[in-house]
């Protein structure tokens, strides 16, 4: 069994009168892969900040092994802009008493393999995506032996996300990540852990992905729910009894008495728990429409910029239709939407709409929102009550839907968090009936529990729906048709999302690609000079003769284990020991092979 890495026993936090978890226990094991979920102010990254140290729990025991190397990444970093990329990887491995130039050596290999093609390129002078990669090899270069993230993927487009995980999955260490990604949870994590007053202790722990997460998750809300039934009917029978009063208190009646008392209180527990699975009540209303034809493009193109986004495209939009459109930042998913919107007309081709469609659009940006407003008069601009589906709904009620609390009517958006911002909007769009719904990233800031309700509510519309979304497991659960825009004037069809990502990932290196991006999407650093150093070059002139070389290895220990000769225990255990060190030995031979290869060609 693997060693325990760090463990948290009894943890409790509050803020002012507000307790925000208490009970939590957490034990984290050599190698293992922990995804960390949650609803919005469970309190994931406070729990992360007390697990890193950074932040003192008000109860509780935090212990970690002598000498154990932990690193952080926070959903925010704080580089000095005038920094290089390799300096502040190598002073962060600097920090556990290395020489600051051997560290320098070994961080710019490190940036290397995570696709930065300038090591020495200005902090100023990143992307949002590339500054997250910069955090995450900073901390990954010092090898830790537990590594904690929080939302990891904010920022990162698609070849960040699939470098992350080959990044974690292969890692010796072991790993805590909060993220609302739950594709990635199920790619990376080998344990799920999800925080919420609902679970006894206030946490629930899964082994495996999180569709496996999923499954036991329901069994134990199940097993609650029928908890307190079986605990309801109990009290309901002891109360009639104790109501008859009986004269004689016996020892036994008192010991009766104590039980009922204590079944009381346990159905209240389980009760209160079970009453916190609430979640927003998301439902678009529909127009009810027929028409077959809502939207139909023939050879419709755009170029921004003097940049063809795309041409030559064809479009049938009907009831029923779910299009999920994918690409890169600035491949015009987004222009795309406003021209299916009529916001804007294409250069070519043809888009006809069907008469007085109605269409219902959420826009990414949240200036739509008066950060000045309250959240009362966001949410209901005229008077206490809301026009839904053709009857009123007062304010309450209508605030509640989305699980604000009475006390926040009079908060300003603009101190609102991000997901809240985000349930404004769609209570907005809740109010307008539509026969096409246009979603241009409507799962940024959502917690999971909103995901979830919110694919119910796709799935459940009749009208045509077209979603732009980094949210992956959204993509594939919601979308009937998939379209990839390459940003270059090229569009693809898929069947799903695994097909798609399938392609991408073959298109891609082993590591994240060393090409210039396109324009508007996330923009690389400067490069340095091209070509390899003259040791690279002559390992990458061996290359060929090295694995075959393994290979001869492994086909030789493959032909002993199969003959039969191998009767001594300890010479067949070393057999098999060798070939499972050949077969890896070959692995990483072609990995290495591909990054020389990829690097002689910049």
């Amino acid at each position: 069994m693997a060693a325990v890495l760090l463990s948290c026993r009894d943890i409790a936090k509050a803020y002012s009168a507000r307790p925000l978890f208490e009970g939590l226990c957490l034990d984290v094991t050599g190698g293992e892969r922990v995804g960390l979920i949650g609803p919005n102010g469970a309190g994931k990254s406070t729990f992360l900040r007390i697990m890193a140290g950074t932040e003192a729990p008000d109860g509780g025991i935090r212990s970690t092994p002598r000498g154990m190397r932990l690193g952080f990444v926070s959903q925010s970093d704080a580089f000095a802009t005038e920094a290089r990329a390799v300096d502040v990887v190598a002073h962060n491995m600097a920090k556990d008493g290395r020489d600051l130039h051997e560290c320098e050596a070994e961080a710019e290999l490190a940036l290397d393999r995570a696709g930065f093609v300038d090591p020495t390129a200005e902090v100023r002078t990143l992307s949002g995506g590339w500054r997250k990669r910069l955090a995450i090899v900073s901390e990954v270069a010092r090898a830790p032996d537990v590594l904690l993230m929080d939302e990891p993927t904010n920022h990162l487009d698609l070849e960040g996300v699939l470098w992350l995980e080959r990044v974690l999955t292969g890692a010796p260490f072991a790993c805590v990540v909060a993220s609302h990604d739950r594709w990635f949870l199920e790619r990376v994590a080998t344990r799920v852990v999800e925080i919420n007053p609902r679970h006894p202790g206030g946490s629930f722990n899964a082994p495996g992905g999180y569709v496996e997460f999923l499954r036991l998750r329901d069994e134990h809300f199940a097993g609650q729910e029928s908890r307190q039934e079986m605990l309801a009917n109990k009290v309901r029978r002891e109360t009639e009894w104790l109501r008859k009063q009986p004269k004689a208190r016996t020892v036994k009646s008192q010991s009766r008495i104590d039980e009922a008392g204590r079944l009381s209180g346990e159905l209240a527990e389980v009760s209160y728990r079970n009453s916190r699975n609430k979640a927003v009540d998301i439902d678009f209303d529909a127009s009810g429409r027929r028409t077959n034809d809502l939207v139909v493009a023939t050879g419709i193109a755009k170029a921004l910029g003097g940049r063809q986004l795309f041409s030559g495209l064809d479009l049938e939009l009907g009831p029923g239709t779910r299009l999920g459109l994918l690409g890169r930042n600035g491949s015009g998913k987004s222009t795309l939407l406003r021209m299916i919107a009529g916001e804007i007309q294409p250069d070519k081709g043809a888009l006809k709409r069907a008469v007085e469609l109605r269409v219902v659009v959420f826009h990414q940006d949240r200036s739509l929102l008066d950060p000045k407003k309250t959240l009362r008069k966001s949410l209901c601009p005229n008077g206490d009550t809301v026009s839904y589906r053709g009857r009123p709904i007062h304010l309450m009620a209508w605030a509640k839907r989305f699980l604000f609390q009475p006390e926040q009517l009079d908060l300003l958006v603009g101190t609102l968090s991000g997901g809240e911002q985000a349930r404004i909007l769609i209570s907005l769009l809740m109010l307008q009936s539509a026969d096409l719904l246009l979603l241009d990233e409507p799962t940024n800031d959502l917690d999971i529990p909103t995901l979830e309700v919110l694919e119910e509510s796709l799935l459940e519309f009749p009208g045509a729906v077209v979603l732009v979304t980094h949210d992956r497991f959204m993509l594939d659960r919601v979308s009937t048709e998939l379209l990839a825009l390459d940003g270059k004037g090229g569009a693809a069809a898929y069947a799903d999302y695994a097909q798609w990502q399938a392609t991408v990932e073959r298109a891609i290196a082993p590591v994240a690609p060393q090409r210039s991006g396109d324009r508007g999407s996330e923009r690389r650093p400067a490069p340095r000079a091209s070509g390899l150093s003259g040791k690279e070059r002559r390992e990458l002139e061996r290359m060929e003769a090295s694995i075959a070389e393994a290979e001869a290895t492994a086909e030789k220990l493959q032909g002993e284990i199969d003959s039969g000769t191998l009767t001594d225990p300890q010479r067949l255990a070393d057999a098999c020991t060798g070939l499972a060190e050949a077969h890896k030995r070959i692995e990483d031979l072609y990995t290495r092979w591909a990054e020389l290869e990829n690097k002689a060609k910049t």
